[in-house]
């Protein structure tokens, strides 16, 4: 089975947290903190593997996750860092935001790796907190979490051409004449449901990838039938061979396949309706009325494109077309076909204000934000020292002066996380 659009949940790991632990040795009073830091939880890439040209095995399996780092110990002991977890796709797999539709990554090139969820960092342990006046700290510090994202995958054929045409139009069958390709091939509609890709070997050594993109009908751009999925595919694509029926066996007119299956290009993708096109005059020796055969080399004079006229089930007119697509491919340049967007990559970094304090009533104040959580994360309700650290911190954030400016007044109450404090002055 070909699967080619898949949605998947992703989750990088959690940092270990820090360790409270103090020195314990014999003849040593007391020895001073000790806590070690915890591991960085591991991080997700994805992969290609050039093995894959399906993404069939992520219907069957939808989450995946990077180990969380260990927690930190006594003695400075750093807890291990969590192994890093590569998901490998197929060549030509776009990674999509499933939130906001923007591109993560394309890996378009072989053994390609990118970053994409960065794992939490390890918390700090008691060692870190040690001062001159604080010197037995009961604190550290958690791990950061991982973040979890869902993403989509989208597998994109890599073909040189990309052969185009209403179902039932012998792009099967033509396929089949110039590759090693063996599309299943009858005479009824859609036939071919899905993409099969087939290596021609030109007569001067060269070679190119052709890829049959099944029967693409009018409203394939707004999803009918299953356009969106095969229009996907023509993207990669330098070069488009649009195969016509001029033997009109199925009753429509040349003329009108081609603007109908323009009209949907245009409407899926303005760069996809200006790429270069090859009009090719299908069953040729079948053609039942020379006249619609005269209206389609209006069309390409028209519309400035090459009209070559054969026959896949006979031959006839073949190798002259194979001849003049080699040279066309030999003229195109190799550019990023897809359009670029602005790759993202999540990160953990905080942003510059990294918190945000709402009033929910005249005397209540929840404040929540990146900040806030590393720094709750970190102390220790039931012991002073830390707690003195926890009102230095709102100071040094800059949440104490923002809620001075919000007018809080004493008596009245802060929600952080699941605490609740009553401010004083």
């Amino acid at each position: 089975m070909f699967t080619d659009y898949v949605k998947i949940l992703v989750k990088s790991g959690k940092g270990g947290d820090g360790a409270i632990t103090f020195r314990r040795e014999k003849y040593v009073a007391a020895g001073g903190p000790d806590g070690g830091d915890g591991g960085n939880g591991g991080s997700v890439y994805f992969q290609v593997d050039p093995d894959t040209n399906t993404l069939l095995d992520f219907r069957f399996k939808k989450k995946f996750k990077a180990e969380d780092g260990s927690n930190g110990s006594g003695n400075h002991c750093y807890g291990k860092s969590g192994e890093d977890l590569y998901i490998k796709v197929p060549r030509g797999t776009i990674i999509k935001d499933a939130e906001t539709g923007k591109v993560v990554a394309d890996l378009s090139e072989p053994n390609q790796v990118e970053l994409i969820l960065p794992g939490g960092r390890g918390g700090k342990g008691n060692s870190h907190f040690a001062t001159a006046t604080r010197q037995a700290p009961h604190f550290a510090q958690d791990g950061e979490k991982g973040i979890e994202k869902e993403f989509i995958l989208e597998l994109k054929l890599l073909a040189d051409v990309g052969l185009l045409g209403f179902p039932n139009v012998g792009k099967s069958t033509f396929l089949s004449v110039v590759t090693s390709a063996k599309p299943k091939i009858a005479d009824y509609h859609f036939t071919t449901i899905i993409p099969n890709l087939g290596v021609v070997k030109t007569e001067y050594g060269d070679s190119f990838v052709i890829a049959d993109i099944p029967g693409i009908i009018e409203g394939a751009s707004k999803g009918i039938g299953l356009g969106i999925q095969f229009l996907r595919h023509v993207e990669r694509t330098r070069l488009l061979l649009h195969v016509i029926d001029v033997s009109e066996t199925e009753g429509r007119s040349p003329k009108e396949d081609f603007y109908i299956i323009n009209k949907e290009l245009k409407e899926y993708s303005e760069k996809l309706s200006k790429r270069k096109q090859i009009i090719v005059a299908n069953k040729i020796d079948a053609v039942q009325d020379e006249s619609r055969v005269k209206e389609l080399e209006e069309v390409a004079k028209k519309e400035n494109m090459e009209l070559y006229k054969i026959s896949a089930a006979t031959g006839q007119g073949v190798p002259e077309l194979m001849r003049r697509i080699s040279e066309v491919l030999k003229e195109l340049p190799k550019e990023e076909l897809v359009e670029a967007e602005e790759k993202v990559v999540y990160t953990l970094q905080e942003d510059d204000k990294g918190f945000e304090i709402i009033k929910e009533d005249d005397d209540i104040y929840v404040v929540t934000g990146a900040k806030v959580e590393r720094l709750m994360g970190r102390v220790n309700m039931s012991d002073n020292e830390s707690m003195h650290y926890f009102e230095k911190s709102l100071r040094e954030i800059g949440i104490e002066a923002e809620l001075k400016k919000m007018g809080i007044k004493e008596g009245d109450t802060v929600k952080f996380l699941d605490w609740e404090f009553e401010w004083y002055e």
